[in-house]
């Protein structure tokens, strides 16, 4: 079946581009395609372009650029032809229309790369960095997405399969002919041997979360007592008004969310009301609902008024935030300072001053975000667990080599050991794409758009 879809942005732009894929590819294209030159795509080698216009009815519908990619040398490995045409969206859809007309069938989602998966151009970790690559919204999630196309995660993988792989091809000589001169099992080495295999599984499943950070951004919490500016800070950061900003105290009843892009990193903000005790019912539950977000937070900043001494409510924020990664963020440095800088230079190692009306304030908290999440600790081009189904297989694998071990330790026979290896095995390939099942294929490349 030859597939086919926008490969570009429906809207209006410099140009777009219909993607065609299968065996009749350059067929369907000859037939909507007249190229100025006269001569037929068929007849042209693969990496080459040609211009014309695209027909229909014997009719121009636009000029266009077809470039010819000849299988196996395509993204998708199957034969693959491009039509460039002006970026409009009507003019987009009626190319896309007129290719669909002379035999080509809508893509699913993914299914370009999906192919590229089946045909070997790609293994299943490098097709769901994809993903991560197209939907990367800062420079630490582009690079991660890049290190996992460049197979970093894959080659870790099959490192490890390959050590069990040797292990299991030793015990099971070993059990199955008893007779041959095989050496015998020397349980501590094999035991050290897995456990080897453990920590450098279990150094990947860590990564997980650094990669959830990275990629769907920073769990970060605004605290501080009512009116110190943790709205016009929000509101700062987000380059617009989300927060409603006034002098009375206890303005911020709820818990206002945004997203935000600094530098290199991505926020996900909280705004949270004031905390502090008071009567009011609606405000009460507002401060408690602070509080849980506090507790939840990969990052707080933690905002205090310089223009006035510390007060008790300041001490609780600087208790409940205490032993967490906190910013202090020591707002109002455009009126005179009351505050007690050395109490907090004591309780907090990273402490930034600034004006929160002022944009420019904002020039050093990207510096202190990457200290405080000690950015430069995060190796992106390691490889690392990208996805909840990577993590799960890892985890599968984790839990196989841990009854292995277990199994080593308390006596049991050597073949049932093997059984639990062979299970690590099968879920390593299976988290790679080496054995996977076509359910698991199709859920991975739902998440992707149509036409890539």
């Amino acid at each position: 079946m030859t597939i086919a879809a926008i490969a570009t942005p429906l809207a209006v732009g410099g140009i777009s581009i219909i993607r065609i894929s299968g065996e009749r590819a350059i067929e369907i294209a000859d037939r909507v395609f007249q190229a100025q030159s006269g001569i037929p795509l068929a007849q042209k080698a693969g990496y080459t372009a040609a211009f014309g216009q695209i027909m229909q009815d014997g009719k121009s519908l636009d000029t266009s650029v077809a470039t010819v990619f000849r299988a196996p040398k395509s993204y998708t490995g199957e034969d693959v032809v491009e039509l460039s045409c002006h970026g409009g969206v009507m003019i987009t859809r009626e190319v896309l229309r007129v290719v669909l007309e002379q035999g080509a069938v809508l893509a699913e989602p993914g299914e370009f790369t999906k192919r590229a998966f089946l045909n070997g151009k790609l293994n299943l970790t490098q097709a769901e960095a994809v993903v991560d690559l197209i939907q990367a919204g800062n420079r630490q999630a582009m690079n991660a997405a890049r290190a996992q196309m460049g197979n970093a995660l894959y080659q870790k993988i099959e490192r490890i399969r390959m050590d069990l792989l040797a292990i299991a091809g030793h015990l099971g000589a070993w059990v199955d002919y008893p007779e041959e001169e095989i050496p015998e099992v020397d349980q501590g080495r094999l035991l050290d041997s897995l456990r080897q295999s453990m920590r450098e599984l279990s150094r990947l499943i860590r990564s997980f979360d650094t990669g959830k950070l990275v990629r769907e951004g920073i769990e970060t919490v605004i605290a501080g007592k009512p009116n110190v500016g943790k709205s016009t800070l929000m509101n700062l950061l987000a380059g617009c008004r989300r927060s409603i900003v006034t002098d009375i105290a206890g303005t911020t009843r709820d818990v206002v969310e945004e997203t935000v892009s600094l530098g290199e990193w991505t926020l996900r903000l909280a705004d949270t009301a004031g905390i502090r005790d008071t009567a009011d019912q609606v405000e009460q539950a507002g401060v408690e609902l602070a509080r849980a977000r506090l507790e939840q937070a990969q990052l707080i900043l933690a905002v205090f008024d310089s223009s006035q001494p510390l007060s008790e409510e300041d001490r609780e924020l600087i208790r409940t935030v205490s032993g967490k990664p906190v910013i202090a963020v020591v707002n109002k440095s455009d009126l005179p300072a009351q505050i007690e800088w050395e109490e907090l230079e004591q309780a907090f190692p990273s402490l930034l001053v600034i004006s929160a009306r002022q944009e420019e304030s904002l020039s050093g908290l990207e510096e202190k975000i990457g200290q405080v999440i000690q950015s430069e600790k995060l190796d992106l081009s390691a490889g690392m667990i990208a996805t909840e189904r990577q993590r799960s297989c890892a985890e599968t694998v984790m839990e196989n080599l841990r009854e292995a071990a277990e199994g080593l330790e308390a006596g049991i026979t050597l073949d049932a050991v093997t059984v639990s290896i062979d299970s690590a095995i099968h879920a390593l390939l299976e988290l790679t794409g080496g054995n996977v099942t076509e359910e698991v294929v199709n859920q991975v490349f739902s998440h992707f758009c149509v036409g890539k």
